[in-house]
């Protein structure tokens, strides 16, 4: 087994794909049965605690001693190291000049990023190392999970039930784990009855879900995402969101070529929102656009100006004449 692997998962990682890059790394490290196991958090860039010695901030100082020494009983010392992605490029660069000497079967670095390591780091991954990436994690791959967890831990749950979980808990398969556990004592099948009774929190997901859900047309659906997100986040950057999605559904109708279109919104072609939002550029009237743009500018000055009270009837309002209007009717 190499001695340094990279575990990377999407840059706006939920807490679904984070415990799978988490869970993913100690896999690994228990699979090189190792004696030591050492975790290192590395702070966002910019932040951190003050010292060091001018090169490497103090949490990731601490990281080097591991790198250098083995296993305190002579076997494999292990080195976790989460949010790699922060490391700082002189930082980056120690850590890789000390990776490059590790030799197998006496130590294994498990590196664990949301998005892409630092240069260096990558490079010596790719040369020496071995790549473990972790996907989006989507609502239908978390109902796969679910679906396999619950066999796992002998659960009987029924269409209902797990349609409910879903609900509850988005893509978020640590709290789906938790909430099986939970649910482990339930006689018979576990219906849509038992998470009602037992679980009252709602997911914290992308807020694209509630674009899709428009787009589509699905009012019912778009206002059950609203409500999810109102447990979580606030409806100001809600709105922000929106705009910015109407403001690139504009750009991709008034572009001639895709190309043309990426290079107006500063992203590759390849881009998959450049290409979503390329592939919906025929489903709504311009006319459809101006009157979105312009209830979610007046929605703004409401929220900024209206009690608070108000917010919420005014944003599922929105929310339905919204569906309306993303969905609108092929030019």
């Amino acid at each position: 087994m190499k001695p340094l692997h990279a575990v990377t998962g999407p840059r706006d990682a939920g807490p679904g794909e984070r415990q799978e890059m988490l869970d993913r790394a100690r896999r690994l490290i228990e699979q090189a049965a190792a004696d030591d196991i050492d975790r290192f958090d590395v702070p966002g860039r910019g932040a951190g605690e003050d010292g060091g010695d001018g090169t490497l901030r103090p949490e990731v100082e601490r990281i080097v001693p591991a790198l250098q020494s083995g296993s305190l009983f002579g076997g494999v010392r292990g080195v976790l190291v989460v949010d790699a992605q922060n490391l700082q490029v002189a930082e980056a660069n120690v850590m890789a000049s000390l990776a490059a000497g590790l030799t197998a079967g006496s130590a294994i670095v498990v590196l664990v990023s949301e998005g892409a390591l630092p240069s260096s780091l990558a490079k010596l991954v790719k040369a020496e190392g071995e790549s473990h990436p972790v996907k989006k994690m989507r609502e239908r791959d978390a109902e796969h999970w679910l679906s396999q967890a619950a066999r796992d831990r002998r659960i009987r749950l029924d269409r209902d039930g797990a349609a409910a979980l879903l609900q509850r808990f988005g893509s978020d398969v640590a709290a789906l784990g938790q909430a099986l556990d939970q649910l482990a004592g339930v006689e018979g099948p576990v219906t849509a009855d038992h998470v009602a009774s037992r679980f009252r929190n709602r997911p914290d997901e992308p807020m694209w879900h509630y674009a899709d859900a428009l787009a589509a047309g699905d009012t019912g659906q778009a206002l059950r995402r609203l409500a999810d997100f109102l447990t979580h986040g606030h409806p100001l950057q809600l709105l922000a969101f929106v705009e910015s999605d109407l403001k690139r559904r504009s750009l991709a109708a008034a572009a001639s070529t895709i190309d043309e279109f990426a290079e107006w919104v500063g992203a590759r072609s390849d881009h998959y929102p450049v290409k979503k939002a390329w592939g919906a550029r025929t489903a709504t009237s311009d006319e459809d656009l101006r009157r979105a743009l312009d209830a979610v500018a007046r929605a703004d000055i409401a929220l900024k100006t209206e009690p608070e009270a108000t917010h919420r009837v005014m944003l599922e309002r929105l929310t339905v004449a919204l569906s309306r209007w993303y969905r609108g009717r092929p030019r």
